[in-house]
């Protein structure tokens, strides 16, 4: 069902009354978003399961789908040197960021009823981070892996303002690109943002101390969604200054795996620079078709694997982190940051990041560029 929340239970209830037979295998596929906020949740919840069975539902959220999401847990639980340096002691922040380069084109009036946070940081954005930050489940058995990333949300403190950045983009200063309130759908006194960036902290052993950073906007200046996991200083170095490790995961729109890595310069100098250990798929994988994550989870769906779908629990969990930050921005009406369409977002974005987190940026110069 990829319908409005608001008409949900109605649909599930005459699929039920004139689509169900108990004597076949019935599966229904619940597309977000799954409620406004944890109460409106719960009751949807509560209503679906009175019709449905937990193992018929599948809340479906393609980015489990995706190529690079689900190669996450093969990179850390099949190799020894990654899961070795995956905590606290190793890894200064986290950062999992999500870039539009288009605004809302026409479809302004759907999206200001749910802003930037509903649309893809409750779901999209916190899903990748339990993928990243949960422990090793018991087995590959879709409940152990969910058990997993349901205990990680547990640890999630609720988002505070404080720790938050919300942008509204503006039309370009030439006028070739509108505005969000531009759009004839949306309110001119509308506040949704259409960017956001938050600061959560996971308060178990593994994690805690670590910022996690959640960033997403539209009209940016690209299209991308990555997770950068940063490392800590270099203790007692024979090397003054270093830039730090990074390992990039790029889900899209390049497919790839790279770790920023510090090597002598080629020849006689003694100079450091910046490199990476770099896995393109496209590259690497040339002749293998990449299948969509749609078509990936549809499969699933028919083979009754929930490993890569939300569990009731997990979406509640999802909404109590969020829904105390939610409440607080539409009651206090806060006004977001405007951006330039094209931009990289709100002014001080960076800034904001690197007062909130530590993180730091390379001292070498470096760009990464995907092999040809």
């Amino acid at each position: 069902m990829a319908l409005p929340p608001s008409v949900f239970v109605d649909v599930a209830t005459h699929i039920k009354k004139n689509v169900y037979d108990e004597s076949c295998t019935n599966r229904v596929v619940i597309e977000k978003p799954f409620g406004h906020d944890l109460e409106s949740s719960r009751q949807l919840s509560k209503d679906i399961g009175a019709l449905f069975d937990e193992t018929e539902v599948f809340r479906i959220d393609h980015y489990l789908g995706k190529e690079m999401v689900k190669n996450i847990m093969s990179l850390r639980f099949a190799n020894v040197f990654y899961e070795a340096v995956w905590n606290r002691h190793y890894i200064s922040n986290v950062q999992i960021t999500f870039k539009e380069p288009f605004g809302t084109e026409g479809r302004g009036g759907y999206f200001d009823q749910f802003g930037i946070i509903r649309d893809v940081m409750q779901n999209h954005l916190l899903q990748v981070l339990c993928i990243v930050a949960m422990n090793q489940p018991q087995s590959l058995n879709a409940e152990d892996i969910r058990d997993s990333k349901t205990e990680v949300l547990k640890r999630i403190l609720p988002i505070q303002l404080e720790d938050t950045m919300l942008g509204q983009y503006v039309g370009t200063i030439d006028g070739s690109k509108p505005g969000y309130k531009d759009d004839d759908t949306v309110p001119k006194d509308s506040n949704t943002p259409t960017f956001a960036e938050c600061v959560l902290h996971v308060d178990n052993d593994r994690w805690r101390g670590v910022p996690w950073v959640i960033k997403a906007g539209k009209a940016l200046n690209e299209a991308r969604m990555l997770i950068r996991i940063q490392f800590k200083d270099m203790p007692n170095s024979l090397f003054p200054n270093l830039a730090r490790n990074e390992l990039v995961i790029q889900v899209s729109p390049k497919e790839s795996v790279y770790i920023k890595t510090i090597v002598k310069e080629p020849g006689l100098s003694t100079n450091l620079a910046m490199s990476e250990l770099d896995l393109t798929y496209k590259t690497r994988y040339h002749d293998i078709k990449i299948p969509d994550a749609y078509a990936t989870l549809i499969l699933d769906v028919l083979n009754g694997d929930h490993s890569n779908f939300v569990r009731s629990d997990e979406l509640d969990e999802a909404w109590r982190i969020f829904t105390p930050l939610l409440h607080q921005i539409e009651s206090e009406n806060i006004k977001p940051l405007p951006y330039e369409y094209g931009s990289r977002g709100p002014e001080g974005v960076y800034q904001f990041i690197e007062d909130r987190t530590g993180y730091k940026r390379t001292n070498l110069e470096y760009h990464w560029e995907a092999p040809q």
